[in-house]
């Protein structure tokens, strides 16, 4: 018991005193601690002053850096500007010198100008009193004398020009004679088509004889059905195996000849299928219309022109002048217009678009009142063609004056293709007749001496004695010898009566 309590009392001492011992080994160790992380402060401290002052002399160094470059370029400025203020200063002593300068040379100028006055003043006295003396001597007014010399003057330059237009004349004439007809030849070699003459009769060639009696028909029913649906004439006759279409117009002849072979290929003839094929081939022609007025633009390379306008164009194939189809004799025309607008140095494109469109009135000239162009103008003013395409087409025939250089180009191509030998025919006896019938009624009229039927039976050029035709009645004969004609003859076309007088002044030098 008694070890027990010592034991006892002996682990509480122990205890305690080791509390104690713990106790102050942790102050120890806490104070060693502290003064550590004093001591770490305190050296980071003691660090960042010194980078503090290293930071401050860095800073110091650049700003000093700074100054110096800043005070230099001041420096250097200064030096420029003085040296531009030491320019100016020299501009300006140059000026001032040159400003005296020009004062002096404007008052000798005055100086010279004042004695230049005089001078004039002093000539002009002498010249006076000179005109004076010698109009004195020669009795004569300087005016008069102006008069004289001028006269004298104009009469010597007169008949030097007068002298000089013959001798151009005759020596360029010739020269421009064969560059003329040197083109010509070359445009129209340039340029050939074979011409295909068109008649008033169609033929249709038959199989056999026996085909002859179905298109007849049944008391000749067929027959009168077919030509009431195209108003043609059918002759069937004994020649062999050939049906003949004669009609005045070209559509309805081929419209025939279409809706016949079309007949015999089906073999059916009655009045219906008659019907049936004539409205068919009304189809194929309105096609074959439109096909060609395409073809004749797309071989000229024209291009722009309004789907009606090319329709319009198209029907020209089934148009002939003078039995010359005028679709080909359109194309010829724009072609030949078109090579001799390059050759001459006009413009290609308004040449070939007017060649080709000039007899466009053809198409429906037997439908509508008034001639083939006025009738052409009013189409293509609808379908806006360009204004210089129609002044260019419009004098082809001379009815209106010729605009621009193309106008004329128009005229001679159309007469280049009116005139290849086989491109119009015409019986010889009629058309001779025709001219001279046409002669003779002008030859008819009082005071006509002379009378030219040109531009084949075209034109009529009358040429009056002036004694007996004045100016005044000039138009008043023209316009009666229109009337005749249009009362009296049978011509294709119109027919321009153009009416010449002529006085003459005639002397001889011995």
């Amino acid at each position: 018991m008694t070890i027990s309590l010592s034991l006892l009392a002996i682990g509480f001492f122990s205890l305690a005193i080791g509390s104690m011992l713990g106790y102050y080994a942790r102050q120890t160790i806490a104070k060693g601690q502290v003064n550590t992380a004093e001591s770490k402060a305190t050296h980071i401290i003691s660090s960042a002053e010194e980078k503090a002052k290293e930071e401050i002399v860095r800073a110091k160094n650049k700003a000093i850096e700074i100054l110096d470059k800043a005070e230099e370029k001041i420096k250097i400025r200064e030096e420029q500007s003085q040296h531009e203020q030491r320019r100016v200063e020299k501009r300006e002593e140059s000026l001032d010198y040159r400003e005296k300068e020009i004062q002096k040379s404007l008052d000798t100028l005055v100086k010279k100008g004042e004695e230049i006055k005089n001078l004039r003043k002093q000539v002009e006295e002498i010249r006076e009193e000179e005109q004076r003396k010698i109009e004195e001597i020669s009795g004569m007014s300087v005016q008069d004398a102006e008069k004289v010399l001028f006269t004298r003057v104009e009469d010597q330059a007169k008949d030097h020009l007068a002298r000089q237009v013959i001798k151009l004349e005759k020596d360029n004439i010739e020269e421009l004679e064969q560059r003329a007809n040197n083109i010509m030849v070359q445009v129209i070699q340039r340029y050939a088509r074979s011409h295909a003459s068109e008649f008033m009769t169609s033929t249709v060639h038959i199989s056999s004889e026996d085909v002859k009696g179905k298109i007849i028909g049944k008391e000749g029913r067929n027959i009168r059905a077919l030509e009431k649906f195209t108003g043609v004439e059918v002759i069937i006759d004994d020649s062999p195996d050939t049906i003949i279409i004669s009609s005045f117009d070209p559509v309805r002849r081929a419209v025939a000849k279409i809706a016949l072979e079309k007949l015999m290929e089906d073999g059916r003839i009655n009045p219906s299928r008659i019907e049936e094929m004539v409205a068919f081939a009304e189809k194929e022609i309105n096609k074959s219309i439109k096909e060609a007025g395409e073809s004749a633009v797309y071989e000229l390379g024209i291009v722009g022109l309004h789907p009606k306008l090319i329709h319009i164009l198209g029907s020209l194939r089934y148009r002939t002048s003078f039995k010359q189809n005028v679709l080909l004799h359109s194309l010829e025309v724009a072609f030949i217009a078109g090579a001799l607008a390059s050759e001459l140095g006009y413009d290609v494109n308004v040449a070939k678009k007017a060649g080709l469109l000039h007899d466009i009135g053809k198409a429906i000239d037997h439908k509508v009142e008034g001639t083939h162009v006025s009738i052409g103008i009013k189409i293509l003013e609808k379908f806006g063609i360009a204004k210089e395409v129609i002044y260019a087409m419009r004098s082809h025939h001379e009815e209106y004056p010729y605009a621009t250089p193309e106008a004329f180009i128009i005229t001679a191509a159309d007469a280049i293709s009116a005139s290849r030998p086989g491109a119009r025919r015409d019986t010889v006896e009629n058309y001779i007749k025709r001219l001279e019938e046409l002669e003779a009624l002008v030859n008819s009229f009082d005071g006509v001496e002379k009378t030219f039927a040109i531009q084949a039976g075209r034109e009529v050029r009358v040429f009056v004695n002036p004694e007996k035709i004045d100016d005044a009645k000039m138009t008043i004969l023209a316009r009666n010898i229109a009337d005749r004609v249009q009362n009296e003859l049978k011509y294709p076309g119109e027919i321009k009566v153009n009416v010449m007088r002529e006085t003459r002044a005639v002397e001889i030098a011995r």
